[in-house]
């Protein structure tokens, strides 16, 4: 296994004395000239060009417009708490508690976000719009029928096109809400409670994880912030949160499948196997987590997981072929599609590197800073664990860019590679814990008071 983080950091006895370094502060300053630069470059570039960004508050898919709500107090009260007595409490509770109180926290604080904007704008109301999954829920009176024809409804302009969000994804999300409201939990709000509780739950499946590969002192030091992570601004409500959610716990799996052995081991790494399976079949860019699943196998230095999980998920792919959707045929017409709609006129000369700027919206400078210790040398010479799940989950986001198919918008898209890059605020000094975690709460609500969120 990988060396503790406790034990690396001791050889730098300058971490231990300056709580923000050198190095940190050119983080800062990088991630925050990113942020600048993709705010004002819209503003000064020819009018064409920034008419066909597609994004009325760039880098971020929106609308500027100052607003606060009934959420507001509850936001900033969930904020203070996590400050104030998340670090000590991360550190005294049981490790089963910590895993609860993590991810009930991060539900508090998604929830009070999202009724920022109120009940419907900002949570009943974000999955039933004409272009979101709900509104083909009442036309599906077969779910085989369903999956049969899914793939020759994806191309846009044919009279039963799918909606916008059904066509961009695989049949496993819209089969998602047709179960539900198969089982009498039909409707946006039941949707939104569906979306929001997998999506916060990612924070128990990165902190099981981490202390599977690492240790659980070192996960213990990321649980104050996964709870208050600004991606939960998006989490609440966008289907990418769920996403998000069930990639997260496929890779808890894998990761337990690699770090014990019998009967144990086999069921997790079919487990893993069978989440991941479906994961791809939530969202086509998810075959990405096939990175960060690597970086799991490489940390714990056991690769028989694969015996179990890689049968597992063919087994995901052979069902959904035997009911008439095969991935590839779709993937490929998503493609077809992703260029009917607004990403043919989307200059990848801005989103090439924007899409970074939007990234950094989800993950706050708590990660960014992180994720710049991360990268130097001798962590990733030292193959510490939470340096490796850190990267790799960089690495994806950087894959998905370059395939081009995600121009604008990945604040919410990116989520469940992104959310990877928070295990990095493992490697920052306790005593400036209190101060990025004021760095992140304070990214989340000037996000979602400044500006209307579309997702």
């Amino acid at each position: 296994m990988t060396e503790t983080l406790d034990t690396a950091t001791e050889t730098d006895s300058s971490e231990h004395r300056l709580w923000i370094s050198r190095g940190d502060l050119v983080s800062l300053l990088a991630a925050t000239a990113l942020l600048v630069a993709a705010v004002v470059a819209p503003l000064v570039g020819e009018v064409e060009w920034r008419i066909n960004i597609f994004a009325l508050a760039p880098p971020l898919f929106g609308e500027y417009g100052p607003h606060a709500g009934f959420g507001t107090v509850a936001a900033v009260l969930v904020a203070l708490a996590v400050i104030a007595y998340g670090p000590p409490l991360a550190t005294r509770l049981s490790w089963r508690l910590t895993i609860f109180t993590t991810m009930a926290t991060a539900l508090a604080w998604t929830f009070s976000l999202a009724m920022i904007d109120g009940w419907d704008r900002g949570f009943a109301g974000r999955l039933i719009r004409p272009d979101e999954y709900l509104a083909e829920v009442p036309g599906v009176s077969s779910i085989t029928g369903m999956l049969d024809e899914f793939s020759s409804r994806i191309l846009d302009f044919q009279p039963n096109s799918w909606t916008t969000h059904v066509s961009g994804h695989p049949p496993g999300s819209l089969l998602t809400f047709v179960l539900l409201d198969r089982i009498g939990l039909g409707g946006g709000a039941w949707a939104a409670v569906w979306v929001v509780l997998v999506g916060c739950s990612a924070a128990g499946a990165l902190l099981i994880t981490t202390a599977r590969l690492s240790d659980e002192t070192t996960a213990r030091r990321i649980a104050p912030f996964l709870a208050l992570t600004p991606g939960a601004v998006w989490m609440g409500v966008s289907a990418d949160g769920y996403y998000m959610g069930v990639a997260a716990w496929g890779i808890a799996l894998l990761a337990i499948a690699a770090t014990t052995t019998g009967k144990r081991a086999v069921i997790a790494g079919v487990g893993s196997g069978l989440v991941l399976g479906f994961a791809i079949f939530l969202n086509y860019g998810l075959v990405l987590i096939g990175v960060i699943a690597i970086a799991v196998l490489v940390i714990a230095r056991r690769y028989r997981a694969i015996l179990y999980a890689v049968p597992a998920a063919l087994a995901v792919v052979g069902i959904f072929a035997a009911f008439g959707f095969w991935w590839l045929d779709g993937y490929h017409l998503v493609v077809e599609r992703y260029y009917q709609g607004v990403a043919t006129l989307r200059p990848f000369s801005y989103w090439g590197w924007a899409n970074f700027a939007s990234a950094l919206c989800a993950v706050g400078p708590a990660a960014a800073v992180g994720v710049g210790r991360a990268l130097r040398p001798r962590r990733i010479r030292g193959r510490e664990a939470v340096v490796l799940l850190a990267l790799a989950g960089l690495l994806a986001m950087v894959i998905a860019d370059l395939s081009a198919l995600s121009k604008a918008e990945v604040e919410r898209i990116w989520l469940p590679f992104s959310v990877w890059l928070l295990v990095a605020t493992a490697l920052l000094p306790r005593p400036s814990q209190r101060f990025w975690l004021a760095g992140q709460a304070m990214t989340a609500l000037l996000v979602n008071h400044l500006v209307w969120t579309y997702w």
